[in-house]
Formats: C-alpha cells, structure tokens, sequence
C-alpha cells in the first residue's frame, strides 16, 4: 500500500481505530478515503463516486458516512448517507468539515479526521444507537487511492 503524502503506517492505524471506537457506540457504517489528488473538479462528485464504490450505499438503514480527502488537491468533503441526512440538522456536514480544516491549515490531517470521526459517532448516536446484535456491514478500513 502507498501511503497519502502527509500520512504514516501509525495514522492510518488510528483513523481506522477512531472508525472502530466511533462505530461502537452506533450502527452507522463510517468509512474514510484518502488520495493524494482529486481527478474531479467537484470535490463532491468525487466522493459521491466513490460512496457509490465502496457500497455504502448499500447498508440497511442507509446509514453510511464517507470521509473524503484529497491532500494534495487540498479538497474534503462528507458524504452522509439518506438515511442520515434525513435526520441530521443540514449544517450539520459543514460544522464538522469546517473542525477538520481548521487541523488541515497546520498539516495535521490524520488528528483533524480522528476528532471528527469521533464528534460524528456521538452525534449519530443519538438517531442511530448501537444495538446488540447490530452487524458491521461495511470495512472499517482506509480506503487509500
């Protein structure tokens, strides 16, 4: 595997750790993306595509969540699935990403995903409860382009 620029071994164990962490407390299927360059124009068609990739699109309560970043296109977007955005508040996405680029601006980006990864697992929380018996439908992985 051929890291991100700006990415280690040890910050990607973390991100996909703060995805496991955050997904105990809830059924939602998180998943974080990171390439070094954004082929699209629209950071949000790109991560759309690759929601549509990684099939979480697929998950029963339309419950998944991306984190797209591309580091050296300097391009972030949160892509919440149907089931979310219909719960949500609709700033809710911005709020998050505007947390996350205030790390980006000091090149911290591994720590800028970890605390939003989190803040997002205890505000879904709230709408989508961990339940026993609940199954991981998704990877927990980071997903490297």
């Amino acid at each position: 595997m051929v890291l991100p620029s700006h990415f280690t071994k040890e910050d990607i164990t973390d991100i996909k750790q703060a995805v496991l962490n955050a997904e105990l407390d809830t059924s939602c299927e998180m998943r974080v993306h990171i390439e070094n360059v954004c082929p699209d124009d629209n950071v949000l068609d790109r991560a759309a595509y690759i929601f549509r990739k990684l099939k979480m699109h697929k998950t029963e309560l339309r419950n998944g969540v991306l984190f797209y970043l591309a580091v050296d296109s300097k391009k972030f977007a949160i892509i919440g699935d149907v089931g979310i955005n219909a719960v949500v508040d609709e700033n809710y996405w911005n709020t998050l990403k505007n947390i996350a680029l205030e790390y980006f601006k000091q090149d911290d980006y591994a720590n800028g995903l970890i605390d939003i990864i989190g803040k997002a697992g205890t505000e879904l929380k709230k709408y989508f409860a961990y339940k026993i018996g609940d199954t991981n439908e998704l990877p927990d992985d980071v997903s490297i382009g």
